[in-house]
C-alpha cells in the first residue's frame, strides 16, 4: 500500500467509529478536486526511466486500492501505521491469498469444520500441494486439540453459519506459543464489530462483498497484516495469480464504507430484537445470535465483539415448513448473501454443504424499520401454521 499520502483520518485521534467511517482513507484536500477521486482506469501508466514511483502497472497497484487499502487499515486498526491492507477480487481470492502464500509442502493447517462452506473446496488442492489439513468446530475452542505442530491456523468466528465463537485471545496465545500464525475470517462481524489484529491474529481477513460494502452489488475481500514481511508474501501471491479488484468495485467499496457505522448499528439492534422475538416462538428451536444473553457463545463473544453482527441462524420444524416461511416474506430477500442492506434469508440445507438440519434458516437482518421486519416475519411464521404443505 503507498504511504506517499496522508490518510485523512489518522491525525484525527480518538474518534468514534462514525466519524473514522466516514473519513478514512481520503487524501490530503486538494482545491477544486473531489474529495474521494473517482476510480482510475489504467493498466499501465507513465514510466520513463527507472520505475521508482508507486504506480508502474495494473495489476500491481492502482491508486483507487491505495485509498481503499488505506481506509480498511484504518478500521482494522486505528491509529497503528505500520497495519498494511490489500485488496482482492472477491473473499475467496483473499482467504487463497493466505493460505496459499504461508504454506509449503509437509505443513500443517488447522481450519474449521463448521465454516464458510466454500473452504471444503481448498481441502483438495491444499493436499494436492503436500499440505496436511485438519479440522475441528469453531465452538469450545475445539481447533485447540488439533494445534500441534501446525503451521497455521484459521479461525472463522463468529462461523457462519452456525453462529459459533470462539475465544481468540486464547487460541492466538496457544497457536503462537507453538509458532503457528493465525488468521481470522472477520466477514461476519466486520472491524466494527470485531478487530482481530488487536486481538492477537496475525491476519484478518474478510469478504468485504458481505457487510463491509453492505448492498450485495460489489465481489470483494480484504487481508489486513501487521507483519510486512508477511503482507509481502500475500502481496505477492495477488501479483502471481492475478486475484485483482476492479477500480470501479473499489472505488464503489470505500464511498460504501462511510455509511459502515450506520448500517451495523441499526443491522445489529434489529437483529437483537428479531432474535428476542423468534426466542418466544414455539416452533423455532436451535436459535444462535450471539448477542441474546442466553446464547451459548454470549459469553466469549462480549469478551471480544463490540457489536454482534447481522445475521440470526434458526431451525424450522422441516423442509417444507421453511420454504413456506421464505415464501411467505415480504420485506426479505431469499438470497445466499448477507450483511446488506435489504434482509435476506435462505434455507441454507438447499446447498448440501453445511452440517445443518432441512429446516435451517439464516437470517441476515438489512436496515428496514425493525416493527416492520419482525411483523413481516412473525406473519409469516403464523401463516405456515395452517397453510397445507407443498
Amino acid at each position: 500500500m503507498s504511504t506517499d499520502a496522508i490518510d485523512g483520518a489518522e491525525g484525527l485521534g480518538a474518534v468514534g467509529d462514525g466519524t473514522r467511517v466516514v473519513r478514512a482513507g481520503l487524501p490530503e484536500p486538494v482545491k477544486y478536486e473531489p474529495t474521494l477521486p473517482g476510480p482510475v482506469f489504467a493498466a499501465h501508466f507513465h514510466l520513463p526511466g527507472d520505475p521508482t514511483g508507486p504506480y508502474t502497472y495494473g495489476r500491481d497497484e492502482n491508486p483507487t486500492w491505495t485509498h481503499l487499502e488505506r481506509a480498511i487499515g484504518e478500521l482494522e486498526a486505528p491509529g497503528e501505521p505500520g497495519v498494511e491492507t490489500l485488496v482482492f477480487a472477491s473473499g475467496m481470492a483473499a482467504i487463497s491469498a493466505v493460505l496459499f502464500s504461508q504454506l509449503r509442502s509437509g505443513d500443517a493447517v488447522v481450519l474449521p469444520d463448521d465454516g464458510y462452506q466454500a473452504l471444503p473446496l481448498l481441502h483438495e488442492q491444499l493436499r494436492a500441494y503436500g499440505i496436511e489439513v485438519r479440522t475441528a468446530p469453531t465452538g469450545g475452542d475445539a481447533q485447540l486439540s488439533v494445534l500441534d505442530g501446525a503451521r497455521l491456523l484459521w479461525i472463522e468466528t463468529p462461523s457462519n453459519p452456525g453462529l459459533d465463537v470462539c475465544d481468540i485471545r486464547r487460541l492466538v496465545r496457544a497457536a503462537h506459543e507453538g509458532g503457528t500464525l493465525v488468521a481470522v475470517d472477520n466477514t461476519l462481524a466486520t472491524p466494527l464489530g470485531q478487530r482481530p489484529l488487536e486481538l492477537g491474529a496475525d491476519f484478518s481477513v474478510a469478504s468485504d462483498t458481505k457487510g463491509m460494502t453492505g448492498h450485495g452489488d460489489i465481489l470483494l475481500g480484504h487481508v489486513s497484516c501487521r507483519d510486512p514481511r508477511r503482507a509481502a508474501e500475500v502481496r505477492r501471491w495477488r501479483k502471481v495469480v492475478g486475484a485483482i479488484p476492479g477500480p470501479m468495485e473499489a472505488w464503489l467499496a470505500h464511498r460504501s464504507l462511510a455509511t459502515l457505522q450506520l448500517r451495523i448499528e441499526r443491522q445489529c439492534s434489529s437483529a437483537l430484537a428479531l432474535a428476542e422475538a423468534l426466542s418466544k416462538r414455539e416452533e423455532v428451536s436451535g436459535l444462535r445470535y450471539p448477542g441474546l444473553p442466553g446464547d451459548p457463545s454470549h459469553a466469549v463473544a462480549a469478551g471480544q465483539m463490540r457489536r454482534f453482527g447481522s445475521v440470526v441462524s434458526f431451525v424450522l420444524p422441516d423442509r417444507d415448513r421453511a420454504e413456506r416461511f421464505l415464501d411467505g416474506l415480504r420485506l426479505v430477500e431469499e438470497a445466499t448473501s448477507f450483511g446488506g442492506v435489504r434482509s435476506t434469508a435462505e434455507r441454507r440445507g438447499r446447498w448440501g454443504g453445511d452440517a445443518v438440519p432441512e429446516g435451517f434458516i439464516r437470517f441476515s437482518v438489512g436496515a428496514e424499520d425493525p416493527e416492520d421486519l419482525i411483523a413481516d416475519v412473525l406473519r409469516a411464521l403464523d401463516a405456515t401454521q395452517s397453510a397445507p404443505g407443498r
